[in-house]
C-alpha cells in the first residue's frame, strides 16, 4: 500500500501501533539510562580526559544551546512515531539497541571525560543541573551525536517515502545539525566525541539497512 502524499500521510503513521510505541519507548529509555548511569558512576578503568581542539574553541560555550541539546529526546521519537509497520519498528529498535550497546561497551573499555572548562556552572542554573546529573564522563563516542545521526537517517527515509517537500527535509537536517552543535556548545562534549558519535550513528544506520518504509 502506497503512502498518502504529504502531509496527509503523517496522521495514519502516527496512529499505527500506538500502543506498542507507547509501551516500547519508556521501556527502552529506562533500560538505556539505567545502564548509562551505572557505567558513568562506576568506571572500571582510569578515566582519560580528552583534549579540546580548534573546533571547540571556534564554537565556544553557549548556554542557550541547552534547549537544542535536550531536544534530542523529542527528535529520536519522531522516526518511531512515524513508522507504521511492526517490522520497521523492530529494525529501528535493533539498531538503537546496537548503538547503545556499542557506546556502553566503549565506555567500559575506555572511560573518557571532557576537560575542566574552568567555568562557574552555578551561574547557569539549567546547565548546572545537567552537569550534576550527567557529569562529564561517558564522553567518547557522544551517544547524543550518535542517536541524532541515527534518527536523522530514519527521518530522511520516511520523508522521502511521504514525498515531503524540501523545507521538511531541511528542517530534519537543521535539527540534527543543531543537536550536534549543542553537544559542544553546552560543553558536554568535545569535537573528538562528536566525530566518533556521528560516525557510530551513521555506521549503525547503514548496517541495519534502513528498510523501505511503506
Amino acid at each position: 500500500m502506497h503512502d498518502l502524499p504529504w502531509p496527509r500521510g503523517v496522521a495514519p503513521r502516527l496512529a499505527a501501533h500506538w500502543r506498542l510505541k507507547l509501551g516500547w519507548i519508556p521501556a527502552f529509555m529506562a533500560a538505556f539510562f539505567g545502564c548509562y548511569f551505572l557505567v558513568l558512576r562506576h568506571p572500571l578503568l582510569p578515566v582519560t580526559t580528552l583534549p579540546a581542539t580548534a573546533l571547540d574553541g571556534w564554537i565556544g560555550f553557549h548556554p542557550g544551546a541547552l534547549g537544542l541539546y535536550v531536544s534530542l529526546w523529542i527528535y529520536v521519537l519522531v522516526p518511531v512515531s512515524l513508522l507504521d509497520r511492526r517490522a520497521d519498528l523492530a529494525v529501528f529498535a535493533l539498531g538503537a539497541g546496537a548503538l547503545a550497546a556499542a557506546g556502553l561497551l566503549v565506555f567500559l573499555a575506555w572511560p573518557t571525560a571532557v576537560p575542566d572548562w574552568n567555568l562557574d556552572w552555578a551561574r547557569y542554573g539549567a546547565i548546572a543541573r545537567l552537569k550534576s546529573a550527567d557529569a562529564t564522563g561517558n564522553a567518547c563516542p557522544s551517544l547524543h551525536a550518535a542517536f541524532a545521526v541515527y534518527a536523522a537517517a530514519w527521518i530522511g527515509r520516511i520523508l522521502r517515502r511521504l514525498r515531503a517537500p524540501l523545507p521538511a527535509r531541511l528542517v530534519n537536517f537543521a535539527w540534527c545539525a543543531g543537536i550536534l552543535y549543542a553537544t559542544i556548545a553546552t560543553r558536554q562534549h568535545v569535537a573528538i566525541d562528536l566525530y566518533a558519535g556521528a560516525a557510530l550513528g551513521g555506521i549503525v544506520a547503514r548496517l541495519v539497512r534502513i528498510p523501505r518504509v511503506s
